[in-house]
Protein backbone atom coordinates (compact mmCIF):
# COMPACT_ATOMS: atom_id res chain seq x y z
CA UNK A 1 0.00 0.00 0.00
CA UNK A 2 1.64 3.18 -1.42
CA UNK A 3 1.40 6.49 1.13
CA UNK A 4 2.29 9.93 0.42
CA UNK A 5 4.77 11.56 3.00
CA UNK A 6 1.95 13.98 4.36
CA UNK A 7 -0.42 10.69 4.49
CA UNK A 8 2.65 9.13 6.85
CA UNK A 9 2.80 12.55 9.14
CA UNK A 10 -0.72 12.72 9.62
CA UNK A 11 -1.76 8.95 10.09
CA UNK A 12 1.43 8.59 12.55
CA UNK A 13 0.35 11.83 14.91
CA UNK A 14 -3.03 11.38 14.73
CA UNK A 15 -4.72 9.10 17.71
CA UNK A 16 -8.23 7.84 18.22
CA UNK A 17 -7.14 8.04 22.64
CA UNK A 18 -7.59 11.52 24.75
CA UNK A 19 -6.86 11.92 28.27
CA UNK A 20 -8.70 11.49 30.55
CA UNK A 21 -10.94 14.34 32.02
CA UNK A 22 -14.38 14.97 33.69
CA UNK A 23 -15.81 16.86 30.66
CA UNK A 24 -15.28 14.19 28.61
CA UNK A 25 -18.66 13.19 26.88
CA UNK A 26 -20.78 9.82 27.38
CA UNK A 27 -18.85 6.74 27.27
CA UNK A 28 -20.31 4.86 24.53
CA UNK A 29 -21.20 8.14 22.29
CA UNK A 30 -17.65 8.84 22.32
CA UNK A 31 -16.61 5.27 21.54
CA UNK A 32 -18.78 5.20 18.43
CA UNK A 33 -17.84 8.79 17.50
CA UNK A 34 -14.24 7.42 17.39
CA UNK A 35 -14.38 4.41 15.98
CA UNK A 36 -16.56 5.76 13.24
CA UNK A 37 -13.64 8.25 12.63
CA UNK A 38 -11.03 5.45 12.71
CA UNK A 39 -12.74 3.63 10.05
CA UNK A 40 -12.75 6.54 7.96
CA UNK A 41 -9.41 7.57 8.22
CA UNK A 42 -8.29 3.70 7.22
CA UNK A 43 -10.65 3.96 4.00
CA UNK A 44 -8.11 6.74 2.59
CA UNK A 45 -5.17 4.58 2.73
CA UNK A 46 -7.16 1.30 1.22
CA UNK A 47 -6.48 0.22 -2.42
CA UNK A 48 -9.36 -0.79 -4.13
CA UNK A 49 -7.29 -3.96 -5.66
CA UNK A 50 -6.40 -5.58 -2.24
CA UNK A 51 -7.28 -9.27 -2.49
CA UNK A 52 -10.04 -9.71 0.67
CA UNK A 53 -9.38 -12.95 1.45
CA UNK A 54 -7.45 -12.54 4.63
CA UNK A 55 -10.10 -9.98 5.78
CA UNK A 56 -12.19 -11.21 8.81
CA UNK A 57 -15.58 -9.47 9.73
CA UNK A 58 -15.44 -8.30 13.38
CA UNK A 59 -18.35 -6.51 15.08
CA UNK A 60 -17.79 -3.35 17.11
CA UNK A 61 -16.54 -5.02 20.44
CA UNK A 62 -13.69 -7.02 18.28
CA UNK A 63 -15.61 -9.95 18.28
CA UNK A 64 -14.87 -12.17 14.97
CA UNK A 65 -18.75 -11.96 13.49
CA UNK A 66 -19.70 -15.66 13.48
CA UNK A 67 -18.33 -16.80 16.46
CA UNK A 68 -20.39 -17.85 19.44
CA UNK A 69 -19.03 -15.01 21.90
CA UNK A 70 -20.52 -12.73 19.40
CA UNK A 71 -23.62 -14.44 18.91
CA UNK A 72 -24.48 -14.30 22.85
CA UNK A 73 -23.91 -10.67 22.67
CA UNK A 74 -25.51 -10.21 19.42
CA UNK A 75 -28.99 -11.38 21.34
CA UNK A 76 -28.26 -9.61 24.25
CA UNK A 77 -27.55 -6.57 22.38
CA UNK A 78 -30.85 -7.05 20.50
CA UNK A 79 -32.94 -7.86 23.58
CA UNK A 80 -31.77 -4.39 25.44
CA UNK A 81 -32.21 -2.11 22.20
CA UNK A 82 -35.02 -0.27 23.02
CA UNK A 83 -33.76 0.05 26.82
CA UNK A 84 -30.59 1.80 25.38
CA UNK A 85 -32.60 4.44 22.71
CA UNK A 86 -34.81 5.49 25.61
CA UNK A 87 -31.58 6.34 27.60
CA UNK A 88 -30.16 8.31 24.45
CA UNK A 89 -33.19 10.46 24.24
CA UNK A 90 -33.00 11.54 27.76
CA UNK A 91 -29.67 12.96 27.59
CA UNK A 92 -30.04 16.62 26.61
CA UNK A 93 -26.60 17.51 26.85
CA UNK A 94 -25.86 15.26 23.69
CA UNK A 95 -28.99 16.12 22.14
CA UNK A 96 -27.07 16.25 18.28
CA UNK A 97 -26.26 12.44 18.56
CA UNK A 98 -29.74 11.41 19.97
CA UNK A 99 -30.85 10.73 16.34
CA UNK A 100 -27.45 8.43 15.34
CA UNK A 101 -28.35 4.58 15.90
CA UNK A 102 -26.44 2.62 17.43
CA UNK A 103 -24.87 -0.16 14.43
CA UNK A 104 -25.91 -2.94 14.40
CA UNK A 105 -23.38 -5.20 14.92
CA UNK A 106 -24.38 -7.22 11.36
CA UNK A 107 -21.76 -4.59 10.13
CA UNK A 108 -18.65 -6.05 8.23
CA UNK A 109 -15.64 -4.27 8.17
CA UNK A 110 -14.96 -4.38 4.29
CA UNK A 111 -18.07 -2.59 4.06
CA UNK A 112 -17.29 0.42 5.67
CA UNK A 113 -13.78 0.42 3.63
CA UNK A 114 -16.13 1.73 1.11
CA UNK A 115 -18.42 3.84 3.15
CA UNK A 116 -21.35 1.52 2.51
CA UNK A 117 -23.39 0.34 5.70
CA UNK A 118 -26.06 -2.29 5.08
CA UNK A 119 -27.75 -3.41 8.29
CA UNK A 120 -28.65 -7.34 8.34
CA UNK A 121 -26.22 -8.56 5.74
CA UNK A 122 -22.67 -9.58 5.70
CA UNK A 123 -20.71 -7.83 2.44
CA UNK A 124 -17.40 -9.45 1.66
CA UNK A 125 -14.40 -6.93 0.55
CA UNK A 126 -14.65 -8.04 -2.99
CA UNK A 127 -18.51 -7.00 -3.08
CA UNK A 128 -18.12 -3.57 -1.62
CA UNK A 129 -15.03 -2.90 -3.74
CA UNK A 130 -17.46 -3.56 -7.17
CA UNK A 131 -18.95 -0.69 -9.00
CA UNK A 132 -21.55 -2.90 -9.78
CA UNK A 133 -24.61 -2.72 -7.89
CA UNK A 134 -25.90 -6.38 -5.98
CA UNK A 135 -28.14 -8.03 -8.16
CA UNK A 136 -31.20 -9.59 -6.08
CA UNK A 137 -32.48 -13.08 -8.10
CA UNK A 138 -36.28 -13.78 -7.37
CA UNK A 139 -36.40 -17.97 -6.57
CA UNK A 140 -37.73 -19.05 -9.94
CA UNK A 141 -41.03 -20.73 -9.74
CA UNK A 142 -41.50 -23.94 -10.48
CA UNK A 143 -43.23 -25.40 -13.68
CA UNK A 144 -47.10 -26.49 -13.47
CA UNK A 145 -46.97 -30.56 -12.90
CA UNK A 146 -48.66 -30.56 -16.19
CA UNK A 147 -46.53 -29.53 -18.34
CA UNK A 148 -43.69 -32.13 -17.02
CA UNK A 149 -46.54 -35.17 -17.73
CA UNK A 150 -45.31 -34.40 -21.72
CA UNK A 151 -42.43 -36.59 -20.13
CA UNK A 152 -43.19 -38.64 -18.00
CA UNK A 153 -45.37 -42.08 -17.43
CA UNK A 154 -49.07 -40.58 -16.74
CA UNK A 155 -50.51 -40.65 -19.93
CA UNK A 156 -52.80 -43.42 -20.73
CA UNK A 157 -53.06 -45.20 -24.61
CA UNK A 158 -56.05 -43.22 -25.17
CA UNK A 159 -54.61 -39.56 -23.70
CA UNK A 160 -51.38 -39.85 -25.86
CA UNK A 161 -52.83 -40.65 -28.95
CA UNK A 162 -55.80 -37.49 -27.93
CA UNK A 163 -52.38 -35.46 -27.60
CA UNK A 164 -50.51 -36.96 -31.19
CA UNK A 165 -53.51 -35.79 -32.59
CA UNK A 166 -52.95 -32.19 -31.50
CA UNK A 167 -49.94 -32.52 -32.86
CA UNK A 168 -48.50 -32.49 -29.22
CA UNK A 169 -44.90 -34.28 -28.35
CA UNK A 170 -45.82 -37.63 -26.73
CA UNK A 171 -42.92 -40.34 -25.56
CA UNK A 172 -44.46 -43.70 -26.66
CA UNK A 173 -41.34 -45.47 -24.84
CA UNK A 174 -43.11 -45.85 -21.93
CA UNK A 175 -45.26 -48.44 -23.50
CA UNK A 176 -43.05 -51.42 -23.10
CA UNK A 177 -45.61 -54.53 -22.62
CA UNK A 178 -46.96 -55.85 -25.90
CA UNK A 179 -50.55 -55.13 -24.73
CA UNK A 180 -50.00 -51.97 -24.18
CA UNK A 181 -48.43 -51.17 -27.42
CA UNK A 182 -51.56 -53.22 -29.51
CA UNK A 183 -53.93 -50.86 -27.16
CA UNK A 184 -52.42 -48.21 -28.48
CA UNK A 185 -52.80 -49.42 -31.41
CA UNK A 186 -56.39 -50.06 -31.66
CA UNK A 187 -56.66 -46.44 -29.93
CA UNK A 188 -55.39 -44.75 -32.92
CA UNK A 189 -57.16 -47.38 -35.49
CA UNK A 190 -60.10 -46.28 -33.39
CA UNK A 191 -59.53 -42.07 -33.89
CA UNK A 192 -59.29 -42.59 -37.85
CA UNK A 193 -56.14 -40.39 -38.01
CA UNK A 194 -53.95 -41.86 -40.81
CA UNK A 195 -51.02 -39.70 -39.74
CA UNK A 196 -51.31 -41.25 -35.71
CA UNK A 197 -51.72 -44.55 -36.88
CA UNK A 198 -48.55 -44.36 -39.15
CA UNK A 199 -46.46 -42.47 -36.48
CA UNK A 200 -47.93 -45.75 -33.63
CA UNK A 201 -46.73 -48.31 -36.38
CA UNK A 202 -43.40 -46.48 -36.89
CA UNK A 203 -42.79 -47.28 -32.93
CA UNK A 204 -43.95 -51.09 -33.46
CA UNK A 205 -41.91 -51.18 -36.26
CA UNK A 206 -38.95 -50.13 -34.48
CA UNK A 207 -39.58 -51.95 -30.95
CA UNK A 208 -41.35 -55.35 -32.23
CA UNK A 209 -40.21 -58.35 -33.75
CA UNK A 210 -40.97 -58.60 -37.86
CA UNK A 211 -42.55 -61.88 -36.71
CA UNK A 212 -45.10 -60.73 -33.76
CA UNK A 213 -45.84 -57.24 -36.18
CA UNK A 214 -46.83 -59.25 -38.99
CA UNK A 215 -49.03 -61.47 -37.07
CA UNK A 216 -50.36 -58.87 -34.49
CA UNK A 217 -51.30 -56.94 -37.99
CA UNK A 218 -52.90 -59.76 -39.92
CA UNK A 219 -55.73 -59.65 -37.96
CA UNK A 220 -55.82 -55.68 -37.97
CA UNK A 221 -56.48 -54.56 -41.33
CA UNK A 222 -56.77 -50.75 -41.47
CA UNK A 223 -53.27 -51.33 -39.64
CA UNK A 224 -51.83 -53.47 -41.70
CA UNK A 225 -52.62 -51.64 -45.28
CA UNK A 226 -51.04 -48.27 -43.62
CA UNK A 227 -48.33 -49.65 -42.75
CA UNK A 228 -48.34 -51.41 -46.38
CA UNK A 229 -48.86 -48.28 -47.79
CA UNK A 230 -45.70 -46.46 -45.72
CA UNK A 231 -43.06 -48.79 -46.28
CA UNK A 232 -44.13 -48.16 -50.10
CA UNK A 233 -43.66 -44.88 -49.90
CA UNK A 234 -39.97 -45.03 -48.00
CA UNK A 235 -39.02 -47.85 -50.53
CA UNK A 236 -38.37 -50.36 -48.05
CA UNK A 237 -38.82 -53.62 -50.12
CA UNK A 238 -37.11 -55.79 -47.91
CA UNK A 239 -39.61 -55.71 -44.83
CA UNK A 240 -42.15 -55.67 -48.14
CA UNK A 241 -41.36 -58.40 -49.64
CA UNK A 242 -41.51 -60.12 -46.21
CA UNK A 243 -44.49 -58.79 -44.88
CA UNK A 244 -46.27 -60.14 -48.46
CA UNK A 245 -44.16 -63.23 -47.88
CA UNK A 246 -45.75 -63.92 -44.10
CA UNK A 247 -49.13 -62.85 -45.68
CA UNK A 248 -49.31 -65.79 -48.47
CA UNK A 249 -49.59 -62.67 -50.92
CA UNK A 250 -48.01 -64.21 -54.14
CA UNK A 251 -48.87 -61.98 -56.37
CA UNK A 252 -48.45 -58.33 -54.31
CA UNK A 253 -44.92 -60.37 -53.50
CA UNK A 254 -44.25 -60.51 -57.45
CA UNK A 255 -44.88 -56.99 -57.94
CA UNK A 256 -43.33 -56.01 -55.44
CA UNK A 257 -40.26 -57.66 -56.64
CA UNK A 258 -40.88 -56.60 -60.19
CA UNK A 259 -40.75 -52.68 -59.22
CA UNK A 260 -37.53 -53.53 -57.81
CA UNK A 261 -36.64 -53.32 -62.33
CA UNK A 262 -36.77 -49.22 -61.80
CA UNK A 263 -33.85 -49.06 -59.82
CA UNK A 264 -31.62 -50.23 -62.25
CA UNK A 265 -29.89 -48.29 -64.59
CA UNK A 266 -27.60 -50.66 -66.22
CA UNK A 267 -29.57 -52.25 -69.59
CA UNK A 268 -28.00 -55.49 -70.02
CA UNK A 269 -28.34 -56.10 -65.98
CA UNK A 270 -32.20 -54.97 -66.32
CA UNK A 271 -32.28 -57.41 -69.13
CA UNK A 272 -31.12 -60.29 -66.66
CA UNK A 273 -34.00 -58.96 -63.64
CA UNK A 274 -36.79 -59.60 -66.28
CA UNK A 275 -35.49 -62.41 -66.63
CA UNK A 276 -35.64 -63.65 -63.03
CA UNK A 277 -39.28 -62.31 -62.85
CA UNK A 278 -40.92 -64.28 -65.50
CA UNK A 279 -40.71 -67.50 -63.46
CA UNK A 280 -42.70 -65.20 -60.40
CA UNK A 281 -46.55 -66.22 -59.92
CA UNK A 282 -48.02 -63.53 -61.58
CA UNK A 283 -51.19 -63.44 -62.82
CA UNK A 284 -51.51 -64.97 -66.67
CA UNK A 285 -52.18 -61.30 -68.01
CA UNK A 286 -49.49 -60.12 -66.02
CA UNK A 287 -47.20 -63.03 -66.96
CA UNK A 288 -47.80 -61.65 -70.62
CA UNK A 289 -46.61 -58.10 -70.18
CA UNK A 290 -43.73 -59.09 -68.13
CA UNK A 291 -42.51 -61.32 -70.97
CA UNK A 292 -43.07 -58.60 -73.69
CA UNK A 293 -41.03 -55.88 -71.26
CA UNK A 294 -38.11 -58.58 -71.16
CA UNK A 295 -38.42 -59.41 -75.05
CA UNK A 296 -38.67 -55.36 -75.95
CA UNK A 297 -35.96 -54.79 -73.82
CA UNK A 298 -33.72 -56.88 -75.95
CA UNK A 299 -35.07 -55.93 -79.33
CA UNK A 300 -34.28 -52.61 -77.99
CA UNK A 301 -30.77 -53.30 -77.37
CA UNK A 302 -30.01 -54.77 -80.96
CA UNK A 303 -31.61 -52.24 -82.20
CA UNK A 304 -29.90 -49.60 -80.40
CA UNK A 305 -26.15 -51.00 -81.19
CA UNK A 306 -26.72 -51.40 -84.17
CA UNK A 307 -28.18 -47.58 -85.04
CA UNK A 308 -25.62 -46.29 -83.57
CA UNK A 309 -22.85 -47.92 -85.50
CA UNK A 310 -24.85 -46.55 -88.48
CA UNK A 311 -25.09 -43.44 -87.63
CA UNK A 312 -21.96 -42.84 -87.01
CA UNK A 313 -20.50 -44.36 -90.24
CA UNK A 314 -22.45 -42.06 -91.58
CA UNK A 315 -23.20 -43.67 -94.82
CA UNK A 316 -27.31 -44.16 -94.77
CA UNK A 317 -29.57 -41.00 -95.64
CA UNK A 318 -31.99 -41.33 -93.20
CA UNK A 319 -29.69 -41.07 -90.28
CA UNK A 320 -27.81 -38.16 -92.10
CA UNK A 321 -31.13 -36.02 -92.97
CA UNK A 322 -32.77 -37.28 -89.08
CA UNK A 323 -30.32 -37.96 -86.95
CA UNK A 324 -31.16 -39.44 -83.45
CA UNK A 325 -32.52 -37.31 -80.70
CA UNK A 326 -32.84 -40.05 -77.75
CA UNK A 327 -31.82 -43.04 -77.22
CA UNK A 328 -34.69 -45.87 -77.78
CA UNK A 329 -33.40 -47.76 -74.38
CA UNK A 330 -36.53 -48.27 -71.90
CA UNK A 331 -38.56 -46.62 -74.21
CA UNK A 332 -42.17 -47.73 -74.33
CA UNK A 333 -43.75 -50.25 -76.92
CA UNK A 334 -45.33 -47.64 -78.76
CA UNK A 335 -42.66 -45.07 -78.68
CA UNK A 336 -40.27 -47.86 -80.25
CA UNK A 337 -43.00 -48.65 -83.04
CA UNK A 338 -42.63 -44.88 -84.00
CA UNK A 339 -39.15 -45.08 -83.94
CA UNK A 340 -38.66 -48.45 -86.20
CA UNK A 341 -41.68 -46.62 -88.66
CA UNK A 342 -39.62 -43.33 -88.87
CA UNK A 343 -35.96 -45.32 -89.43
CA UNK A 344 -36.55 -48.45 -90.57
CA UNK A 345 -39.90 -48.72 -92.45
CA UNK A 346 -38.88 -50.49 -95.24
CA UNK A 347 -37.03 -53.15 -93.70
CA UNK A 348 -38.35 -56.73 -94.26
CA UNK A 349 -40.19 -58.54 -91.73
CA UNK A 350 -37.29 -60.77 -90.63
CA UNK A 351 -35.22 -58.28 -89.02
CA UNK A 352 -35.79 -56.73 -85.58
CA UNK A 353 -36.11 -53.38 -86.56
CA UNK A 354 -39.08 -53.82 -88.56
CA UNK A 355 -42.01 -52.30 -88.16
CA UNK A 356 -44.27 -55.40 -89.10
CA UNK A 357 -41.83 -57.73 -86.98
CA UNK A 358 -42.73 -55.61 -83.98
CA UNK A 359 -46.64 -55.57 -84.98
CA UNK A 360 -46.43 -59.64 -84.57
CA UNK A 361 -44.29 -59.75 -82.23
CA UNK A 362 -46.29 -57.69 -79.18
CA UNK A 363 -49.75 -58.29 -81.29
CA UNK A 364 -50.06 -54.73 -81.62
CA UNK A 365 -53.89 -54.15 -82.87
CA UNK A 366 -54.35 -52.92 -86.52
CA UNK A 367 -55.93 -48.88 -84.90
CA UNK A 368 -52.93 -48.45 -83.11
CA UNK A 369 -50.31 -49.55 -86.12
CA UNK A 370 -51.85 -47.50 -88.84
CA UNK A 371 -51.99 -44.37 -86.19
CA UNK A 372 -48.19 -44.93 -85.28
CA UNK A 373 -47.22 -45.45 -89.42
CA UNK A 374 -49.07 -42.51 -90.25
CA UNK A 375 -47.56 -40.02 -87.88
CA UNK A 376 -43.93 -41.29 -88.21
CA UNK A 377 -44.63 -41.59 -92.70
CA UNK A 378 -46.22 -38.06 -92.31
CA UNK A 379 -43.90 -36.47 -90.34
CA UNK A 380 -40.98 -37.33 -93.17
CA UNK A 381 -43.52 -36.21 -96.30
CA UNK A 382 -43.30 -39.50 -97.06
CA UNK A 383 -46.98 -38.79 -99.05
CA UNK A 384 -46.81 -42.58 -101.03
CA UNK A 385 -46.07 -44.70 -97.94
CA UNK A 386 -49.25 -43.04 -96.62
CA UNK A 387 -51.20 -43.59 -99.54
CA UNK A 388 -49.66 -47.27 -99.22
CA UNK A 389 -50.81 -47.62 -96.02
CA UNK A 390 -54.55 -46.81 -96.65
CA UNK A 391 -54.71 -48.57 -99.51
CA UNK A 392 -56.03 -52.54 -99.89
CA UNK A 393 -56.57 -55.10 -102.95
CA UNK A 394 -60.02 -56.70 -102.77
CA UNK A 395 -60.01 -60.68 -104.17
CA UNK A 396 -60.97 -59.60 -107.87
CA UNK A 397 -57.64 -57.22 -107.78
CA UNK A 398 -59.73 -53.44 -107.11
CA UNK A 399 -58.29 -51.02 -104.74
CA UNK A 400 -59.88 -48.90 -102.63
CA UNK A 401 -59.06 -47.30 -99.70
CA UNK A 402 -59.49 -47.98 -95.70
CA UNK A 403 -58.84 -46.30 -92.47
CA UNK A 404 -58.97 -48.28 -89.37
CA UNK A 405 -58.96 -44.97 -87.65
CA UNK A 406 -61.17 -43.02 -89.68
CA UNK A 407 -60.14 -40.60 -92.33
CA UNK A 408 -61.25 -37.34 -90.35
CA UNK A 409 -58.22 -38.60 -88.14
CA UNK A 410 -55.97 -38.82 -91.10
CA UNK A 411 -57.02 -35.67 -92.39
CA UNK A 412 -56.10 -33.64 -89.28
CA UNK A 413 -52.54 -35.42 -88.74
CA UNK A 414 -51.71 -34.67 -92.19
CA UNK A 415 -52.57 -31.30 -91.66
CA UNK A 416 -50.72 -31.23 -88.73
CA UNK A 417 -47.76 -32.31 -90.55
CA UNK A 418 -48.27 -29.95 -93.48
CA UNK A 419 -49.53 -31.80 -95.74
CA UNK A 420 -50.27 -30.49 -99.78
CA UNK A 421 -53.78 -28.93 -100.18
CA UNK A 422 -54.21 -31.64 -102.87
CA UNK A 423 -53.47 -34.50 -100.63
CA UNK A 424 -55.97 -33.28 -97.43
CA UNK A 425 -58.54 -32.71 -100.15
CA UNK A 426 -58.31 -36.14 -101.61
CA UNK A 427 -58.54 -37.69 -97.38
CA UNK A 428 -61.46 -35.31 -96.83
CA UNK A 429 -63.47 -36.76 -99.84
CA UNK A 430 -63.27 -40.01 -98.06
CA UNK A 431 -65.01 -38.79 -95.02
CA UNK A 432 -68.25 -40.53 -95.07
CA UNK A 433 -70.24 -38.07 -92.72
CA UNK A 434 -71.23 -35.04 -95.07
CA UNK A 435 -71.30 -32.43 -92.03
CA UNK A 436 -68.08 -33.78 -90.74
CA UNK A 437 -66.57 -33.17 -94.36
CA UNK A 438 -68.17 -29.96 -94.64
CA UNK A 439 -66.21 -29.09 -91.29
CA UNK A 440 -62.75 -30.22 -92.40
CA UNK A 441 -63.75 -28.77 -95.90
CA UNK A 442 -64.11 -25.59 -94.58
CA UNK A 443 -61.37 -25.73 -91.47
CA UNK A 444 -58.90 -26.79 -93.60
CA UNK A 445 -59.49 -24.22 -96.78
CA UNK A 446 -60.71 -27.35 -99.27
CA UNK A 447 -62.55 -25.16 -101.62
CA UNK A 448 -63.28 -27.77 -104.14
CA UNK A 449 -64.48 -30.10 -101.38
CA UNK A 450 -66.68 -27.35 -100.36
CA UNK A 451 -68.13 -26.32 -103.35
CA UNK A 452 -68.61 -29.92 -104.98
CA UNK A 453 -70.70 -31.02 -101.66
CA UNK A 454 -72.69 -28.02 -101.70
CA UNK A 455 -73.92 -28.92 -105.30
CA UNK A 456 -74.50 -32.20 -104.23
CA UNK A 457 -76.47 -31.10 -101.80
CA UNK A 458 -78.34 -28.59 -104.19
CA UNK A 459 -77.87 -25.94 -101.33
CA UNK A 460 -78.30 -22.59 -103.12
CA UNK A 461 -78.27 -20.75 -99.93
CA UNK A 462 -74.67 -22.26 -98.43
CA UNK A 463 -73.09 -21.97 -101.59
CA UNK A 464 -73.83 -18.03 -101.70
CA UNK A 465 -72.48 -17.68 -98.26
CA UNK A 466 -69.30 -19.61 -99.12
CA UNK A 467 -69.10 -17.44 -102.46
CA UNK A 468 -68.41 -14.56 -100.06
CA UNK A 469 -65.54 -16.18 -97.99
CA UNK A 470 -63.45 -17.12 -101.20
CA UNK A 471 -60.88 -14.53 -102.80
CA UNK A 472 -62.47 -11.88 -105.50
CA UNK A 473 -61.72 -13.10 -109.12
CA UNK A 474 -60.46 -16.64 -108.12
CA UNK A 475 -60.75 -19.85 -109.64
CA UNK A 476 -63.00 -20.76 -106.60
CA UNK A 477 -65.29 -17.68 -106.84
CA UNK A 478 -65.86 -18.85 -110.77
CA UNK A 479 -66.35 -22.31 -110.46
CA UNK A 480 -69.09 -21.48 -107.75
CA UNK A 481 -71.09 -18.56 -110.19
CA UNK A 482 -70.85 -21.54 -113.18
CA UNK A 483 -72.50 -23.58 -110.76
CA UNK A 484 -75.00 -21.00 -109.30
CA UNK A 485 -75.79 -19.94 -113.03
CA UNK A 486 -76.49 -23.48 -114.42
CA UNK A 487 -80.05 -24.16 -115.44
CA UNK A 488 -79.60 -27.75 -114.99
CA UNK A 489 -79.56 -28.01 -111.08
CA UNK A 490 -82.79 -28.32 -109.58
CA UNK A 491 -81.59 -26.31 -106.05
CA UNK A 492 -84.01 -27.08 -102.53
CA UNK A 493 -85.96 -24.36 -101.53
Amino acid sequence: MNRTKGDEEEYWNSSKFKAFTFDDEDDELSQLKESKRAVNSLRDFVDDDDDDDDLERVSWSGERVGSISWSIKETASNSGSNHEREQLKNRNSFSSYAQLPKPASTYSLSSFFRGRTRPGSFQSLSDALSDTPAKSYAPELGRPKGEYRDYSNDWSPSDTVRRLRKGKVCSLERFRSLQDKLQLLEEAVSMHDGNVITAVLIFLKRTLSKEILFRELEVRQVALRHLIHFLKEIGDQKLLLDLFRFLDRTEELALTHYREHLNIQDPEKRKEFLKTCIGLPFSAEDSAHIQDHYTLLERQIIIEANDRHLESAGQTEIFRKHPRKASILNMPLVTTLFYSCFYHYTEAEGTFSSPVNLKKTFKIPEKQYVLTALAARAKLRAWHDVDALFTTKNWLGYTKKRAPIGFHRVVEILHKNSAPVQILQEYVNLVEDVDTKLNLATKFKCHDVVIDTCRDLKDRQQLLVYRSKVDKGSAEEEKIDAILNSSQIRWKN
